[in-house]
């Protein structure tokens, strides 16, 4: 049974990239509903360094780099190769710096700052090491008080119950943020546990939403504009399997997004695009059974199930999620899972898993999240690859390691690459500078020869941060059907939309600069807007 329905200007489907819109429409004057799905806001943006991609932005003006909107534009144009996204890619390029300069007259975001991140093809036309990627200021929790608890905890804190202390940054920071400035404006509302159900069409248009709340059907109506923002469908078995081939338990996304948006979009009409598609990463299995998001290796090798190398390993996580998941379907040789082989050096030097809430190395080994061998021979063994071959591509490797060129895969070579020769564990605020390491003898701080045992293996599989594919959206992030006509009333953002980016990820930032880009796109396009 429906209850009463309340009536709104813009109702927003998700908490996530989409509180940052919902914010936008409030602080116009607009009467802005949040339905959010679980007891708390964030979505997967909760549990990431909350980069976002904006080429030109006043924060890297203030930082000193140089950098314009053409050559962001020609590097998008060669890396996505894909002339139906170009249209997306100018709106991206022009709502990303005007957005950010309207944030930053509000005092609860502050001022972002620039982080050295190297854009993922650094070395392509317009492509820049210096990186094009912004963060938001760290927040101190005493901040935002009560509020605090209705932002969804980070990753290692919900997983491992890591205490993150009394100033968060990232993702955390950045929903916080957002979450006060929304609320401030005194247009907001916020409605948790409240799942989306459906879309109210009249005459064409979406003018409200059906959700379930406490049990309960509701139905809220959107006199201007519903904005669908709830994340993508990676947590979703059955899309996962129908699209991907994937089942979504090994996703590092928020585990509400189960492609509620995405259906609710479909049953109104709306086209979709690129769902066999996801932000995929390299995922380690940590002692728990399930991986996390390992960012890069400084050490050690991967190895299929032929015992042989496959990848750089420290190759920007979306291409080597992807060459992971491609091998696997293409070659007929395992790689879902591969290993992760390294020695005792590397395990001295870097340690495992995902600092700072990395368990001691007897709970990886009890658990048998990590093997441990005295001979390589006897680590191929429980690992079940050749050993004659894991001895091979291991005396391989370490002729590389010698001589500090990686010649069949040139790992250390790329900006992104050479960065990781200065990451220790892994730093709690993604603005900080990363301490120098090298290791007497070795030219090359990531060609570490494995020689020093024992020796251990661990598990990779492929992971996402959230799938990329969805609805199909035009300039204004207005949806569209598959004639190309927008569907009045009803918007898309983030991983709810198909990517801009298309089939690549082309700096740190772009998932959550998309969703905040297209997000504000969104209402500019609902109160009728023409400076952008």
């Amino acid at each position: 049974m429906t209850i009463s329905e309340d009536t709104y200007d813009v109702i927003v489907v998700g908490s996530g990239g989409g509180l940052v819109g919902a914010y936008v429409a409030a602080s116009r004057g607009l009467r802005t509903l949040v339905v959010e799905k679980t007891d708390v806001v964030g979505g997967t943006v909760a549990y990431s360094g909350a980069g976002l991609w904006f080429p030109g932005s006043a924060p890297l003006e203030r930082a000193g780099v140089e950098d314009d909107i053409e050559n962001a534009r020609t590097y998008l144009r060669d890396v996505v190769a894909d002339t139906s996204r170009e249209g997306l890619q100018d709106a991206y390029l022009r709502a990303g710096r005007q957005l950010i300069d309207e944030l930053e007259r509000n005092p609860w975001f502050q001022s972002f700052v620039h982080g050295p991140v190297p854009d993922y093809y650094s070395w392509r036309p317009g492509g820049t090491p210096t990186g094009r990627t912004v963060f938001p200021p760290p927040l101190e929790v005493a901040e935002l008080g009560e509020r605090f608890g209705l932002v969804r905890r980070s990753l290692p804190t919900e997983r491992w119950g890591f205490d993150e202390g009394p100033v968060v940054s990232g993702g955390r920071a950045l929903i916080g943020r957002a979450l006060a400035a929304f609320l401030e404006t005194g247009n907001g509302t916020l409605r948790l546990n409240t799942a989306l159900d459906g879309l109210v069409v009249e005459d064409g248009r979406v003018v409200g939403v059906e959700a379930v709340s406490e049990g309960e059907r509701v139905r809220f109506r959107a006199e201007r504009g519903v904005l669908l923002a709830a994340g993508g469908f990676e947590r979703d078995r059955e899309l996962r399997e129908r699209h991907q081939r994937l089942t979504g338990e090994w996703s590092n996304g928020a585990p509400a997004n189960t492609g509620d948006a995405l259906r609710a979009g479909m049953a109104v009409g709306a086209a979709t695009d690129l769902l066999d598609e996801a932000w995929f990463v390299p995922g380690l299995v940590r002692p728990d059974g399930l991986p996390v998001f390992h960012t890069g290796t400084r050490g050690g090798i991967w190895v299929n199930g032929a015992g042989e190398r496959f990848v750089n390993e420290t190759r920007p996580y979306d291409q080597a999620g992807h060459e992971i998941v491609r091998l696997h379907a293409t070659t007929g040789v395992r790689h879902i899972p591969c290993h992760w082989v390294f020695d005792q050096r590397q395990l001295d030097r870097d340690g495992i898993g995902f600092p700072p809430a990395e368990p001691p190395v007897a709970e990886w080994l009890a658990s048998g999240a990590l093997r441990k061998a005295d001979t390589l021979g006897e680590l191929a063994a429980l690992i079940d690859v050749p050993a004659d071959a894991l001895d091979h591509t291991v005396k391989e490797f370490n002729g590389y390691a010698h001589a500090g060129t990686d010649e069949r895969f040139h790992r250390g070579e790329t900006p992104w690459d050479r960065m990781f020769h200065h990451i220790v564990g892994f730093p709690a605020d993604p603005r900080q500078n990363f301490v120098a390491t090298s290791v007497p003898g070795f030219p090359n701080p990531l060609l570490l020869p494995i020689d020093t045992p024992p020796f251990y293996a661990a598990t990779i599989v492929p992971s996402d941060i959230g799938t990329k594919g969805g609805l199909r959206i035009d300039e204004r992030a207005r949806v569209l059907r598959p004639d190309g006509g927008a569907i009045e009333g009803l918007y898309a953002t983030g991983n709810t939309a198909a990517a801009m980016s298309g089939r690549v990820y082309p700096g740190a930032g772009t998932p959550i600069g998309s969703s905040l880009a297209f997000g504000y796109l969104a209402v500019l396009d609902i109160v009728g807007a023409t400076d952008l």
